[in-house]
């Protein structure tokens, strides 16, 4: 379990990531650390526990080497639907409308699904991160059109506009789209093919 307190920090040099994630497991003892490369060529180091263990770690790494780092989150009373989503936790298509928020790092992705389940009614269909996305960040929230449209705003709001690609609210998505949301957002397996 990441709660009740979560922290994400991306890194443009692999080497700084791996001195900030050292540095913050040796200032705190945090529950959770997850640390890694993701394309493209960046590091991400995930660290979860107790408030004051998080703050202190994420101190810890935001010291170390700030000059890599691209982007952080953190997040006291992490939403459960994102500790889900972190997981690779998948929920079937609910509801009427789709909201997609595509974020340029992966903090800002999180914090955009964080901030949106929190503000409004809706379900996190996916949080996908960096790895086949070019580094982006996507969440999928799916609801009644106006809970979606509030979620996407909420997480706008939420989120820096430089780290903003793009979102959208479809409303009454297609049934043969939304079968294709349900399994999975990656073209490979669904055109015969699987990476390797």
């Amino acid at each position: 379990m990441i709660e009740p307190a979560l922290a994400l920090l991306e890194f443009t040099s692999i080497a700084a990531g791996m001195q900030s994630g050292d540095a913050m497991v040796k200032r705190a003892e945090v529950d959770l650390l997850r640390a890694g490369t993701v394309q493209p060529g960046r590091y991400l180091v995930l660290i979860g526990g107790p408030v004051g263990e998080v703050e202190e770690a994420l101190a810890a790494g935001l010291e170390t080497a700030p000059d890599a780092l691209k982007d952080h989150v953190y997040l006291p009373g992490v939403h459960p639907e994102v500790v889900r989503g972190l997981s690779a936790g998948r929920e079937s298509f609910v509801g009427d409308a789709l909201g997609v928020v595509e974020t340029t790092t992966v903090p800002a992705a999180i914090h955009a699904a964080d901030a949106g389940v929190k503000g409004a009614q809706v379900t996190i269909l996916e949080i996908r991160l960096a790895d086949g996305l070019g580094g982006k960040g996507l969440v999928l929230f799916a609801g009644l059109v106006s809970d979606v449209e509030a979620a996407v705003e909420i997480a706008l709001d939420n989120i820096s506009p430089e780290t903003l690609v793009r979102q959208v609210v479809i409303p009454q998505l297609h049934p043969e789209m939304a079968a294709n949301l349900i399994g999975t957002t990656r073209f490979g397996p669904r055109a015969g093919w699987t990476a390797e």
